[in-house]
């Protein structure tokens, strides 16, 4: 068995794409795109999308962050970086079920996130229904008119965002 270099990517049965960061004899350390990092076995199941040589030189943890960065602007939906505002760096989201039932908690920069991924997906959305070639002038306004509402019902998000450019916009009033 060939054993993957740094930077070699790949598609895994349970964590998705991802790119080999640091390489041992028995496993591999993966930064994948939906999970992070990840230690998982040479022998592991999955499919190599590319393949770079096992090299013995070092690479510093700079240059690795910074091609993991480039790889993954390149194959995510996400273009833009997007902070979360001061106050809640560290912070945790708890819901509390109203029937007794187990608390689930989670860290905040974690729902956010999560929240960032939504929104980045749907502008990809957006942006192709307005190159659509498929759809009508009309049916176009409709669907915009969708994602306004949708963005609209996402606004309560908004006090997680550092930057105001950043929040998510609905409907606005034709009254000035």
């Amino acid at each position: 068995m060939e054993i993957l270099g740094i930077g070699s990517r790949i598609q895994h049965a349970t964590f998705g794409k991802g790119v080999v960061t640091n390489v041992s004899s028995k496993q591999y350390w993966v930064t994948f795109m939906e999970t992070g990092l990840e230690t998982i076995g040479i022998d592991d199941d999955f499919e190599v999308i590319e393949r770079l040589e096992d090299d013995v030189d070092t690479v510093s943890f700079f240059e690795i962050e910074r091609s993991l960065t480039t790889i993954l602007e390149k194959w995510s939906d996400t273009h833009q970086k997007v902070a979360l505002a001061d106050k809640w760096r560290g912070g945790s989201l708890v819901l509390e079920p109203g029937d007794g039932t187990a608390k689930k908690e989670m860290p905040i920069d974690t729902f956010f996130h999560k929240i960032v991924m939504v929104r980045d997906r749907i502008r990809v959305m957006e942006q192709k229904i307005n190159s659509s070639t498929n759809l009508d002038d009309q049916e176009k306004i409709d669907l915009q008119q969708y994602i306004t509402r949708i963005y609209g019902s996402l606004t309560s998000f908004n006090v997680l965002f550092k930057s105001k450019s950043d929040h998510f916009v609905g409907e606005r009033s034709s009254k000035s």
